[in-house]
Order: structure tokens, then C-alpha cells, then sequence
């Protein structure tokens, strides 16, 4: 409880509620969630090699969840669960909702069933490769409507649908609409939840706590991932190892966004860092960073 008996979370969302000027106020209030996860895609290398010993060493570090890639789901989300990790989410192959089942992807009932049988809660579209983007609004708007069916499938098995961001999302389409207001706009906020990966939508220039506030109530995930002091804004991917850097090392402003995550309902948060020399250390750096915010 905080003061006159609202709690911390009754006091974020009157801050946030009252202007961008609030959000300054917040971060004495922004605090670490409750509990942290990790994306595995940050130890790929490591856990190719040694799966269990690198699956032990996140748990080692405090971190309580972890979100699944499809390709290696069934034998992470066992040893996540050996050593006392959850499995919270699956990042799909995108390929499946683009192009259907074929070429070795599996169908998604096969998919869903899949991330049901790991414990998940969440299934993800992570990306978009650059072939298969739609060049216009109509085709962004078309996305969103297979978001939406394979969205609708999702939710009745029981698991929530999400669609994480990257760069491509934010740049102007010819008509200064964005694709990922036209996406979402083009499907039901019940039905197609946001993982907002903070490091993607800041590089673009966009404020990742005003973009929090507009989708308030739809973005379900957080991808916690910093950038390096100064890195140039960017409308794609296609950016320097060295700009992905440990979390609160960088140019994020994390106590903003965790303070409008928390106003926001956030459900759950992972840790990812594309680029390390020492994925490990760097998840042991951003944990401690996260953990002592007060």
C-alpha cells in the first residue's frame, strides 16, 4: 500500500493518467518486476553446445521465467523446467502464419498444441522477414486480418496471441500511416496482443513509454533490451553488434518504462540481448540492474 491506502499500481496509473509530465514522477515509484525472464535467443550459441548447463546458468542467476523459440521448444521448456524455470511464451515460426504449413513447418494446431504441452501461456509471431512484408497499408491491414484468424484459433485453445515488434514497423508507409497501427487497428485488441520489444521501437526513434500508453491494455509482453548511448535512429534491422548493450547501461530510460509498463498491466518481462561477446555475463549485468531499482 502507498499513501491514502491506493496501492503502487492505483498510484501509476493516476500519474500516467494525468499527462507525459507524470511519467518524471513515476520513476521514483519504478521499481523491478516482480519477476524476470529471459528470451532464449540471447544464449542461442551457448545453449547449441550445452543446452542444460546453459539453461542452469540463467536459473543460477535469479531469473524465474524464460520464453522458448519453436525450433528447440520441447527439449528447453524440460530442462527450463528442471531447473525451475517457467516456460511463459513460444516465438512461432513466422513462416507457418505467412505461408501455412509445408516445407517441414508444421501446421497451427500442431504449433499450439506444442507450446500447450511446454506449459506456455503465450504464442508469438517474433518477425517478419523483409521478402515477405506487405510494401503498403492495404497490405499491412491484410497482415493484421491473418493476425486476427490465426489469432482466434489461438485464443480458443486456451493461450494468448502476441505479434513483438521490430524496426520495420515503426517507418512511414507512403500514406505516413505506420504498419503497426494499420496491423493492429486491423485486428481485435482481445485477440492480438503486442510483445513490445523496447530496444527495436526506441531505435526507431519512437519513445517506448508513449507507445506503452497508446496500447495500454494490449501489450501483454516486454522485451527489456537496451541500446547503446547515442546510436543513430534506424527503420530496420540491419544495425551494429555494439549497439545492443546490457539493460540500464544504454539510452533507455528503464525506470520510465517500467513505471508505464506497470500502469499498463504488463504481464510478464524478458531480458534479451541480440549481441553479447558473453551472453551469460550480460544477463547476470542486466539482472542485477533490474533488481536493485528502487
Amino acid at each position: 500500500m502507498t499513501h491514502d491506502g491506493l496501492t503502487r499500481r492505483e498510484v501509476l496509473q493516476l500519474l500516467a493518467a494525468s499527462g507525459a509530465g507524470a511519467f518524471a514522477g513515476t520513476r521514483l515509484l519504478a521499481k523491478a518486476p516482480s519477476t524476470l525472464g529471459v528470451q532464449i535467443y540471447t544464449v542461442r550459441d551457448q545453449f547449441a553446445k550445452d543446452p542444460e548447463g546453459t539453461i542452469k546458468a540463467i536459473a543460477d542467476i535469479g531469473y524465474k521465467e524464460i520464453e522458448l523459440v519453436y525450433g528447440s521448444l520441447e527439449q528447453a521448456a524440460a530442462l527450463a523446467k528442471k531447473h525451475g524455470l517457467s516456460p511463459i511464451s513460444v516465438h512461432m515460426d513466422s513462416a507457418l502464419l505467412i505461408h501455412g504449413p509445408g516445407a517441414g513447418r508444421d501446421d497451427l494446431p500442431t504449433a499450439i498444441g506444442k507450446a500447450q504441452a511446454a506449459g506456455a501461456k503465450y504464442l508469438v509471431v517474433p518477425y517478419v522477414a523483409p521478402p515477405d512484408r506487405p510494401k503498403d497499408a492495404a497490405g499491412f491491414a491484410e497482415f493484421g486480418k491473418k493476425l486476427q484468424r490465426a489469432g482466434e484459433d489461438v485464443t480458443k485453445a486456451g493461450l494468448t496471441f502476441c505479434y513483438h515488434n521490430h524496426a520495420f514497423e515503426f517507418a512511414p508507409l507512403p500514406d505516413g500511416k505506420r504498419p503497426l497501427d494499420v496491423m493492429l487497428e486491423a485486428s481485435a485488441p482481445a485477440i492480438v496482443k503486442l510483445e513490445l520489444d523496447v530496444f527495436w521501437t526506441s531505435i526507431t526513434g519512437t519513445d517506448p513509454v508513449e507507445t506503452i500508453k497508446r496500447y495500454t491494455g494490449r501489450v501483454a509482453l516486454l522485451h527489456l533490451k537496451d541500446k547503446i548511448k547515442g546510436a543513430p535512429t534506424a527503420l530496420n534491422e540491419s544495425v551494429p553488434k555494439e549497439t545492443f548493450v546490457e539493460v540500464g547501461s544504454g539510452g533507455v530510460d528503464f525506470p520510465a518504462v517500467l513505471a508505464a509498463a506497470d500502469a499498463a498491466k504488463v504481464e510478464h518481462y524478458f531480458v534479451e540481448q541480440d549481441q553479447s561477446a558473453d551472453p551469460i555475463a550480460s544477463l547476470r549485468q542486466s539482472f542485477k540492474y533490474l533488481t536493485t531499482l528502487t
